[in-house]
């Protein structure tokens, strides 16, 4: 039985008349960028998330370059965040010239560990940026109230946690994104929410964050051919923003059914003692986004999965300080151990609302076939 890691072609062919329709209604009309479809999208995030705005860019990438240079991360600046993760999430600050500044993870659920979160502040520290990954949030009580007394800014890369909640200590769910000064979303084809293509989101509650936000993608034009700013050129294109539309009302159906795929996962490799899960830490409504191991023999398992047609991925083979690209900010191997010893175990199994129950019975019979050997 083959397997793949992530398919769109299914969830197409279970809705194919409405994408077909969305996407020709859009052709048929001509309004290709920033058109009716998108300010339609805009204004569903901000219902869905409770967000007061939400400005479309080209990709999550974008979403957090912008937000970044808004905010103020640059030229020489320090901005700390977590050396587990995808590139963009440090990219954004080295881009505009400020300085990452690493705090490793917590080895039970992969976000940043907020207990080593002050040590780093130091009074040429801008901001923080938490990234939201695999499933959860990150503890935005600590996180905000360490920013608070510091006098800090905070970007929520929250990429990868479209449809997450954070209550912690506070009266009600707050959406992720919501709750720092900025928080960006990915449209990138297998997130929760995933577009035909590239797309993202800045969401904030920031009058004049939004308002400064929407110059920048377009040039820094504050009406047509008149900058204020230099800005960019980052628009969710009309196309993108209708079949997002189209996903966005099943969006809570699909999260569900992730859930119970996780479980099955969960309860069906509950006997096999070479493979660990995260926990979950916090009051929150986690999203399983990606359904991830920690397994014994890593590599090896991975040959194994592909050599039976399953697929997988590695999020991420190398933390960011040690990647090449990284290698004038001067860490070593040791300098962050959780993230490094993590990054040498950690398994992505496929996950997605239309995998079945029989394909997750063969992802996992044939992990313990591989321990059986």
């Amino acid at each position: 039985m083959k397997v793949n890691f992530y398919t769109s072609q299914r969830e197409y062919n279970e809705k194919k008349a409405e994408f077909d329709k969305a996407i020709f209604d859009v052709i048929e009309k001509g309004s290709f960028i920033l058109g009716p479809n998108v300010t339609k999208f805009e204004e569903e995030i901000k219902n869905y998330t409770g967000a007061k705005h939400a400005i479309g860019v080209a990709s999550g990438t974008d979403a957090l370059v912008i937000a970044s240079h808004i905010l103020g991360f640059t030229d020489g600046k320090e901005v700390i965040t977590s050396p587990f993760t995808f590139l963009a999430s440090t990219s954004c600050i080295a881009k505009h010239n400020a300085k990452p500044v690493f705090v490793d993870i917590d080895e039970e659920t992969f976000e940043i560990n907020t207990s080593k979160l002050e040590e780093k502040i130091t009074s040429n520290t801008a901001g923080i940026i938490p990234i939201h990954l695999f499933s959860q949030m990150n503890n935005m009580d600590k996180i905000m109230e360490i920013a608070s007394k510091n006098d800090l800014r905070v970007l929520e890369d929250a990429a990868e946690a479209f449809g997450m909640r954070w209550k912690g200590n506070g009266d009600s769910y707050k959406h992720s994104g919501t709750i720092g000064d900025f928080g960006i979303f990915s449209f990138f084809p297998t997130k929760t929410l995933g577009a035909y293509g590239d797309g993202g989101m800045i969401v904030t509650n920031n009058d004049d964050l939004a308002q400064k936000t929407k110059m920048f993608r377009v040039h820094g034009a504050s009406k047509k051919y008149h900058y204020d700013y230099i800005g960019y050129n980052s628009r969710l294109d009309s196309i993108q923003a209708a079949v997002l539309s189209v996903k966005l009302k099943y969006i809570d159906e699909a999260i569900k059914k992730r859930e119970t795929i996780a479980n099955w996962y969960m309860d069906k490799l509950s006997d096999c003692e070479y493979v660990r899960f995260p926990k979950i830490k916090g009051d929150q409504k986690p999203v399983y986004y990606v359904f991830n191991i920690l397994a014994e023999k890593r590599d090896e398992l991975a040959d194994f999965l592909k050599e039976n047609e399953i697929g997988y991925s590695i999020y991420y083979p190398i933390p960011l300080h040690l990647q090449k690209c990284f290698s004038y900010l001067g860490h070593k191997k040791g300098d962050f151990p959780v993230s490094e010893k993590i990054s040498s175990e950690i398994l992505a199994l496929p996950i997605y609302p239309e995998i079945t129950e029989e394909e997750v019975d063969f992802v996992c019979e044939t992990i313990k076939k591989f321990y059986r050997k």
